[in-house]
């Protein structure tokens, strides 16, 4: 996936990240799944999560990434895969 924001080595980001059905309530429902997968990604990709907010079907994060690293695609890559993997096969998880 290709973002539109600046790469910057060890920098702040922001971002917003939803899930495909705005009506689901996935995250807050299976948030220790999505709390294992942020922890699974960090200790092979670290950076650093300033602030999360989780709502049912969104959240709002800032990271700081390491000094040398300004690969926050891979890391968002590691989340949505881990995340979805960790799901029953009664979610709706779309093919992407």
């Amino acid at each position: 996936m290709q973002y539109r924001r600046s790469r910057i080595k060890g920098a702040h980001y922001f971002f917003t990240v939803n899930l495909a059905d705005r009506k689901s309530d996935l995250l807050v429902r299976k948030i220790e799944d999505l709390r294992a997968t942020f922890a699974d990604v960090k200790k092979r990709h670290p950076f650093s999560i300033v602030s999360i907010a989780v709502m049912p079907e969104h959240l709002h994060t800032i990271w700081r990434l390491p000094e040398n690293d300004d690969n926050y695609p891979l890391r968002w890559s590691l989340v949505k895969a881990g995340f979805s993997h960790r799901q029953n096969s009664g979610e709706n998880i779309r093919q992407s």
